[in-house]
């Protein structure tokens, strides 16, 4: 670092990609390229692969082609505008070549936002729809999110295409996202008066370096810009539309930021079902009064039984005129939903209210029109049955929709802790700033350099380059404790910088900061199925046809008894006959045995824990894994960076010779100063230090030449003429350097310590020797014992020795380990684990565990560990404390608990509920469940299934482990 300047503030910490073309070069338009595989029979040697490929490259588009003959296979890399697949499996075909099929074909993703659904029967309609669309390999969508994520073969279908498909089968649908928007910026322009500006701006963007795709909206004047954000950024694009007008016009570029779709979707929901519910009170309540109040309340209701014509009444006129409204013009939707669900032959909730409500309507309809034409019929109309149950299934609707707001809070809180400027810093050519810029957090680029002051939001991922302070990460993490920021510490964007102020260098802007990527994972896990689901799915193809069925049963079961007196006349009510009682039994049947809560209790519980989790510090990739985590009988711990704090030093030195220990240490530094591996680091940083103790503060390492890495043994080479080797017993074996007994008791007392012995030999004499401890996270040992309480037996899996691993598992209190095991035999143990019928999780942080990871039932990844294990693991725990372990455990136990009872209430209502609305108790106890009161019932079912998901929100970790100071070795020499 230098003194005097700081140039290396405005030196790039992401090095550039060695495709991307140098300052000054002539920057070429990208041209956009497809790829397909064909398997290809009948190869048999290089020659025929040689055929193929010269013919095929001859073609016109074909950019590249690789044969492979071992696995017959044949990659082509070509321009769709140009050429296409089908013509180059037609080339191969014509050299006799059997091409059986296109193995891989492009697929692209994209979301939409679904409206209208409102039951698991309108989720699967809509998947059926997707899947048969041709191009389609892969739908799945999220009743609770109301989401589709679509994965499609572009060359087959077009979003377009799959958008109608979804309104045909009766649904609403917006693209929320086309799967290629990682890097995109949208800006509005201002200055554009003609086609011919429209077109000089386009050009000038698609031949800019680093720009991928342009995209004109002329409606919105608005352009979206596809990036490497590797090259360019979104300031480098607005000053390339300035730069490309010509005096007098003038181009002006502003971000563009499109409207929140998912709240304001939302909140027009919200508004619209509380609009239609208020409509349908204005006319109900009426009704209600008419029918069931006033009539009681003599002399004022008198007046609705004056007679208009024969026996028509004034209150029987009112009450239709009242109720039509409601039926045909609120409760529209019912018959929109039931009609598309009847065409695509399945049924849903729109079936049964549809039903119910014209039941009742027309049987009343008919009821005035007797009256009206007869002098002597006398029969009781339902118009306040049909009115107020459209009015309770929307006010349940309306509860319903409110409530399913509040189970994405924590994601949406995370979506809106970046903020929403940053300050900018500029610099001279010596480094020196120059100004400060508050710029909007949007026009960041990689390797900018910003200001965080005390109290304000760290805008994106970066690392320190100057300053110290605390950075609260809780809202990311979950830590509850400020952590200490310094130089080459990274900072994640969306924490909060508490008492100091501190120079960041962006490293990942946009959809690539962390907390970006945690939204993606969330919103990806709640619209994943649980397998929890498949029992509602079930149920719900066989419900509504059962449901109808049933309430025509007990319509038959009341009315035909009715009809032949089989029970007391007094049963039927005043002004109602055994047709109309069994009418109100069968309709009222219909009513409460709707399934929207049964397809409710799964995704919105998924959604909260998922959502909870996150906020905790805790990622889980989806309801599968949720699921699984709560059988998990057996963990397996990895040791290095899992138990252990992952960073080992020099605890303590031994000299066997009468060599100077800071000689020693030289030239072990010197042999280990091009190794990567962490035992290596321990030892440079040792002899630093050691330096700094002999008053010498140079960093330079002796040379060495001809290093060389002897794996699973250490390294070898020549420093300063001496051929020096570091590592293990074996590799002094392999050198044939001879083991004292005091070198070996001083290993083996070593090993019992849990310290790993690195012997250090010159000219192939052990001179001595150096034990390096990586410490125990101090939680380590609390949730070992934690685990055991909760019935979870826990296996520690390590590549390092015996006598080490012995030791640290005696230390935190695991009675099983397995050691010296390769990655692939850490996925062995797995499988032989899962072999007795277990469920085992893997915890691990490596490149090395991502074979284990995968294999078991749930990855559990330390969040500090490589993107490799976190790509294969199931769970990530972003704070790197073990303690997750147990929150993750313990949320799915808590989350499969809710659904179970999530369905107890859902499955309630409709057990009890069809009884008694059949007219089970009526006999014995005169009680009846009228069809408005059935109505009530089941909005009220849909209502308390959200509002039990939603106590998830209430959850908190189980065990919380304070970071005791743990005393540490001091590196002492013997």
């Amino acid at each position: 670092m230098e003194r005097n300047g700081e140039s290396h503030l405005k030196e790039p910490l992401l090095p550039a990609p060695s495709g991307a073309s140098p300052a000054g070069a002539s920057p070429k338009k990208e041209r956009k390229t497809r790829k397909v595989m064909f398997s290809v029979c009948g190869i048999s040697c290089a020659s025929c692969a040689v055929s193929i490929e010269t013919v095929v490259a001859g073609l016109k588009g074909v950019e590249s082609i690789q044969v492979s003959p071992l696995q017959g296979q044949a990659v082509v890399q070509y321009r769709p505008e140009e050429t296409d697949a089908r013509t180059i499996k037609e080339a191969i075909e014509e050299l006799n070549f059997e091409v059986d099929e296109l193995q891989e074909q492009e697929i692209a993703v994209c979301r939409l936002r679904i409206k209208g659904m409102a039951c698991t029967s309108c989720s699967e309609s809509v998947e059926r729809a997707l899947q048969m669309v041709p191009g389609v390999k892969k739908a799945v969508v999220g009743l609770a999110l109301e989401e589709a994520k679509v994965h499609y073969d572009p060359n087959v279908t077009s979003r377009g295409l799959i958008i109608e498909a979804v309104e045909d089968a009766g649904f609403g649908a917006d693209l929320i996202s086309s799967g290629d928007d990682v890097n995109k910026v949208h800006l509005k322009l201002e200055g554009v008066n003609s086609p011919e500006d429209t077109k000089l701006i386009q050009s000038v963007l698609e031949t800019a370096e680093g720009v991928n795709h342009v995209e004109w909206d002329t409606v919105e004047q608005t352009i979206k810009v596809a990036y490497d954000p590797d090259i360019t950024g979104p300031r480098l694009l607005i000053e390339c539309i300035q730069h490309a007008a010509q005096p007098p016009k003038c181009f002006n570029a502003t971000l563009h930021s499109p409207p929140k779709q998912r709240e304001a979707e939302r909140n027009h929901e919200i508004r619209n079902y509380r609009n239609q519910f208020l409509w349908s009170c204005l006319f109900t309540v009426p009704v209600f009064l008419f029918s069931m109040v006033l009539p009681m309340i003599s002399p004022f209701g008198d007046w609705l039984s004056y007679r208009i014509c024969n026996n028509l009444t004034i209150g029987m006129l009112l009450r239709w005129l009242l109720c039509s409204p409601v039926q045909f013009i609120v409760g529209w939707r019912f018959y929109i939903g039931a009609y598309h669900a009847l065409k695509r032959g399945y049924s849903n909730m729109d079936v049964l209210v549809a039903l119910g409500t014209n039941a009742a309507y027309f049987y009343s309809v008919y009821v005035v029109l007797k009256a009206l034409t007869s002098a002597s019929f006398e029969g009781q109309d339902f118009f306040e049955t049909s009115a107020m149950l459209v009015s309770f299934i929307l006010l349940g609707k309306y509860l319903e929709v409110v409530a399913k707001g509040k189970t994405s809070d924590a994601l949406s809180k995370l979506t809106e802790l970046a903020p929403e400027t940053a300050c900018l810093l500029s610099f001279d050519k010596d480094g020196n700033v120059v100004s400060e810029t508050e710029i909007s957090t949007q026009l960041l680029q990689r390797n900018d350099v910003i200001k965080i002051v005390p109290g304000t939001k760290v805008p994106v991922d970066g690392v320190v380059i100057k300053g110290q302070s605390h950075v609260n990460e809780s809202m990311i993490t979950g830590e509850a404790r400020p952590i200490a920021k310094k130089p080459g510490d990274r900072v994640i964007g969306g924490t909060v910088n508490d008492n100091g102020c501190i120079i960041v260098k962006a490293t990942h802007v946009g959809s690539e900061t962390a907390l970006s990527q945690i939204v993606q994972l969330v919103e990806a896990a709640q619209l994943a199925r649980a397998p929890v689901q498949k029992l509602a799915d079930k149920i719900s193809r066989f419900f509504v046809p059962t449901v109808v069925v049933a309430a025509f049963l007990t319509w038959l079961g009341w009315f035909i008894p009715g009809q032949f007196h089989l029970y007391p006349q007094q049963w039927i009510p005043k002004a109602m006959d055994s047709f109309e009682l069994a009418l109100q039994f069968g309709i009222s049947v219909l009513v409460v045995a709707c399934p929207c809560a049964l397809g409710l209790a799964t995704p919105t519980a998924v959604m909260v824990a998922t959502g909870k989790g996150a906020s905790q510090g805790v990622l889980i990739k989806g309801g599968n894994a949720l699921e699984k985590a709560h059988k998990i009988k057996a963990i397996i711990f990895d040791k290095t960076g899992t138990l252990t704090v992952g960073k080992p030093s020099v605890v303590q030195t031994k000299i066997f010779s009468k060599i100077p220990l800071l000689e020693l240490c030289d030239l072990a530094a010197g042999a280990e100063a091009n190794s990567e591996h962490p035992l290596s680091k321990a030892i440079v940083e040792h002899t630093k230090k050691l330096r700094e103790q002999y008053g010498s503060h140079s960093d330079h390492m002796m040379e060495s030449r001809d290093f060389e890495v002897h794996p699973g043994a250490g390294v070898s080479a020549n420093v300063e003429g001496k051929l020096v080797l570091v590592g293990n017993k074996r590799l002094m074996q392999e050198f044939e350097v001879p083991l004292s007994p005091e070198v070996e008791a001083y290993m083996s007392e070593m090993e019992e310590l849990a310290r790993t012995c690195v012997l250090v030999a010159i000219d192939k004499i052990i001179c001595g020797a150096l034990a390096v401890s990586d410490p125990l996270k101090p939680e380590a040992s609390r949730v070992i014992s934690y685990l055991k309480s909760m019935g979870i037996s826990s296996i520690m899996v390590t590549g390092d020795n015996w006598a080490t691993a012995k030791s640290i598992a005696k230390e935190v209190g695991i009675d099983q380990v397995f050691a010296e095991i390769d990655p692939v035999g850490k996925a062995e143990k797995i499988k032989d684990l899962q072999m007795q019928g277990l469920t085992v999780a893997m915890v691990g942080d490596g490149i090395n565990d991502s074979p284990a990871l995968a294999a078991a039932d749930v990855g559990l990844a330390i969040g500090a560990g490589t993107d490799v294990a976190i790509e294969a693991a199931d769970i990530v725990l972003m704070k790197s404390s073990l303690e997750d372990v147990i929150t993750a455990i313990d949320l799915s136990r808590k989350t499969l608990s809710r659904i179970r009872l999530n369905y107890v209430w859902a499955l309630g209502y409709n057990v009890l509920g069809m009884p008694v609305a059949a007219g089970v108790l009526f006999p014995f106890t005169g009680i009846r469940l009228p069809p408005w009161l059935a109505g009530a019932c089941m909005a009220a079912s849909s209502v308390s299934v959200v509002c039990s998901s939603l106590l998830l929100q209430l959850y908190k970790k189980p065990l919380h482990v304070e970071d005791a100071p743990r005393p540490t070795d001091g590196s002492d020499s013997v």
